[in-house]
């Protein structure tokens, strides 16, 4: 979890590929319309992101309880948060966490994505920063893509 450009996707897909786990991209389970709406620049509210977190939710929910899954998703907000994990109690969230000005700069150099950086104030202005009752491991993305996922295998006790 954690804002556009924090290392989602990249932290999620070297976890998965180094513990062998299935990877979901939740940037890609968006319906049509919210990504026209990102690409013009225009946020997301709690309506549109409804159906979103219901697939991404229904995904954990049918997932092989006897294997890891890394699922990527923003999750700005305790009430996804909520959501998300109430489909399974093995959820436990990454939050991906940098200064804005580390996250701009990366935002402002990724290429092919929809989501402009003209959203970032959104980003941060969803942002609901985790509380200590809710199952997260909070990381600054200062460090290198390797020293991240060896910091939440350790977090998380993973042996792979």
């Amino acid at each position: 979890m954690g804002v556009a450009s924090s290392g989602k996707s990249s932290i999620g897909r070297a976890l998965a590929e180094r513990c062998g786990f299935p990877f979901v991209e939740g940037d890609d389970l968006h319906p049509k319309a919210n990504v026209e709406r990102m690409s013009k620049g225009i946020p997301l509210d709690d309506t549109h992101r409804k159906d979103w977190l219901a697939k991404i939710a229904e995904i954990i929910a049918d997932a092989d309880a006897s294997t890891g899954m890394v699922v990527t998703c923003s999750a700005l907000k305790r009430s996804y948060r909520d959501q998300l994990a109430a489909a399974s109690d093995r959820v436990v969230f990454l939050h991906l966490t940098g200064n804005r000005g580390l996250i701009e700069a990366r935002m402002a150099h990724r290429r092919g994505h929809f989501m402009p950086t003209s959203l970032l104030d959104s980003q941060f202005g969803d942002l609901e920063p985790p509380q200590p009752d809710e199952h997260v491991i909070t990381l600054d993305v200062t460090d290198g893509i390797d020293d991240l996922v060896g910091l939440a295998r350790q977090h998380l006790n993973l042996a792979c």
